[in-house]
């Protein structure tokens, strides 16, 4: 299991690699929250999202001779992103399964990283499947997009990051609310956190529908939704929460909250003309939740991770379409 000398190792390693983000705020936002919003802005980081970070900790760490060999991962685009950028700059090769219907600039960049990309029908096709023949035909490496100890400790560098900038700026007690798929992420920050900043409490934030790891949290159990797919934030819609990572939340983590892909538009478009970054929907919903579920919280201040801004520029048009007067 991943621990924080694992973290603090994987930070080692991705020193000189990966960018430390910004922690922005805006009056404007902590106007509409009533309380003060602090944002992490991973949108900002390689490939545009924190999954840079897990990649490059899960392929930094691997044996010389089976790196050699190449790396094969699943992803609807982000995880892609980040393994095939990892896997370019070791030289060794990179086979990407991805959904059909992924986002075409996810496709695009990730075959522009120079990976091996292989299209499925998430509806009827079984990507593990998938991913097991060729890892076994080819002798590829599987890097898993959550479920893996060293990808979970790549991305709880955001939260070493976050307990050092949240004390720059005087806030020792807070939710951080991050977005969550099958929960690499959120369970990555909430052992760095509790290692560093205990006052800082993680939450996560997931679409309406799509809300499997509060509705796990909720019950103490591993839940599964009913569909997998149907919401825009196409980054965090995962069947169930991992194996590997549930373990942590249930131990750490406060009530999952969510919100509506209408919400997460909003939030895009807010982050742009407030704080300048460019947000996909799934690295919107912290956000989201930080501006339009003020009840939840107690603490003078929240938060978010903003954890990817892989959106095509169609849809990212229609979000900006919300500040026409």
């Amino acid at each position: 299991m991943t621990d924080i000398a694992m973290i603090r190792a994987a930070a080692a390693r991705l020193q000189g690699h990966v960018r430390r983000t910004p922690l922005l705020s805006s009056v404007f936002l902590d106007r509409i929250a009533g309380r003060r919003v602090l944002v992490k802005a991973e949108c900002l980081q390689h490939t545009g999202s924190f999954k840079a970070r897990g990649a490059w900790s899960a392929l930094s760490a691997l044996d010389p001779a089976t790196r050699a060999r190449g790396v094969i991962a699943y992803s609807s685009g982000n995880h892609a992103q980040g393994v095939a950028h990892a896997a370019g700059l070791h030289g060794v090769p990179a086979v990407i399964v991805m959904p059909a219907d992924a986002p075409r600039l996810k496709i695009d960049n990730t075959r522009a990283l120079g990976a091996s990309v292989v299209l499925y029908d998430r509806m009827t096709e079984d990507r593990d499947a998938i991913g097991a023949a060729l890892a076994a035909e080819r002798g590829l490496t599987l890097i898993r997009p959550f479920d893996d100890p060293l990808v979970i400790a790549g991305q709880g560098t955001v939260g070493l990051e976050i307990a050092e900038q949240a004390a720059e700026q005087g806030v020792t007690r807070a939710d951080v609310l991050v977005c969550c798929g099958g929960g690499g992420l959120s369970a990555g920050v909430a052992l760095a956190l509790e290692a560093t900043a205990p006052g800082l409490r993680v939450r996560t934030a997931e679409p309406d529908g799509f809300d499997d790891t509060a509705q796990s949290l909720a019950a103490g159990q591993i839940l599964r939704n009913p569909a997998l797919s149907g919401s825009i934030c196409d980054a965090i819609v995962t069947p169930e929460p991992g194996r590997l990572t549930f373990p942590i939340l249930s131990r750490l983590c406060g009530p999952g909250l969510a919100v509506s892909d209408d919400e997460a538009m909003a939030a895009m478009a807010l982050a742009f003309l407030r704080l300048k970054i460019v947000l996909e929907p799934g690295g919107a919903v912290a956000l989201a939740a930080a501006l339009f579920r003020p009840d939840a919280f107690q603490d003078e201040a929240v938060i978010c991770v903003a954890s990817g801004g892989n959106v095509d520029p169609q849809l990212f048009a229609q979000a900006l379409a919300r500040l026409a007067p």
